[in-house]
C-alpha cells in the first residue's frame, strides 16, 4: 500500500480559489454596491426618517449608522485588497500585510437593543445585510489567511455599545 508523501498532499483552501478567480467580481459588485445603497440612504431618505425617531431610536439610529458605516469600510478595504491581488497590482504577501490593519468584526446591536423595532425597515435590512456580508468576507479571510494569533489570545468580552461608539467618536474627532 502505497502512503502518499507529505509534500503532494496540497488541501484546496475554496475561499481562495473564490478571491483569487474571475468569481471574486460578484462579491466584489455586492460589497461596493452596499457601500453605495447604504450612503445614498443615510445621506437621503434614512436622514429624513431618522428625524421621526423617538430619542431612544435615534441614539441607537445613530450609533448603528456608525457601526454600519465602520463595518462596510472595513470590508470595502478588504475587498479592494484582494482585488489589488487579483489583478497583480500586489503581491499575497503586500496583501497580508495590509489586511492586518483591516478589523472585520464590527458589531450590532441587533434586536435585544431599546429602540430596535422602531428603526426604519430599510435602515435595518442594510444593517443586516452588511452582517452577513462582514460574516462571509471573515470566513473567506480566515480560510485564506489563517486565524490572526491576536485573536486568539484576546479576551473575550461582551459588546458594549456605549464603549464602542465612545471608541467611534475618539477615532472620529482625534486631531492628528
Amino acid at each position: 500500500m502505497n502512503e502518499p508523501s507529505k509534500g503532494s498532499a496540497k488541501t484546496i483552501k475554496l475561499a481562495e480559489r473564490r478571491v483569487f478567480s474571475q468569481s471574486f467580481k460578484p462579491l466584489y459588485q455586492e460589497g461596493m454596491g452596499l457601500v453605495e445603497q447604504a450612503a445614498e440612504y443615510l445621506d437621503g431618505k434614512g436622514r429624513l426618517e431618522a428625524k421621526k425617531l423617538s430619542r431612544t431610536a435615534a441614539t441607537l439610529y445613530a450609533a448603528e449608522s456608525m457601526r454600519l458605516t465602520t463595518r462596510l469600510m472595513q470590508v470595502a478595504s478588504w475587498l479592494l485588497l484582494q482585488r489589488a491581488a487579483n489583478s497583480g497590482e500586489m503581491t499575497r504577501d503586500q496583501v497580508a500585510s495590509e489586511k492586518s490593519k483591516v478589523r472585520l468584526d464590527t458589531a450590532s446591536a441587533h434586536d435585544e437593543a431599546l429602540g430596535w423595532n422602531e428603526l426604519p425597515k430599510d435602515f435595518v435590512h442594510l444593517v443586516t445585510r452588511s452582517l452577513r456580508l462582514q460574516s462571509l468576507v471573515r470566513r473567506m479571510d480566515e480560510e485564506i489567511y489563517g486565524v490572526v494569533v491576536s485573536d486568539l489570545h484576546a479576551p473575550s468580552r461582551r459588546a458594549n455599545p456605549v464603549s464602542d461608539q465612545i471608541s467611534l467618536l475618539n477615532t472620529a474627532f482625534a486631531r492628528g
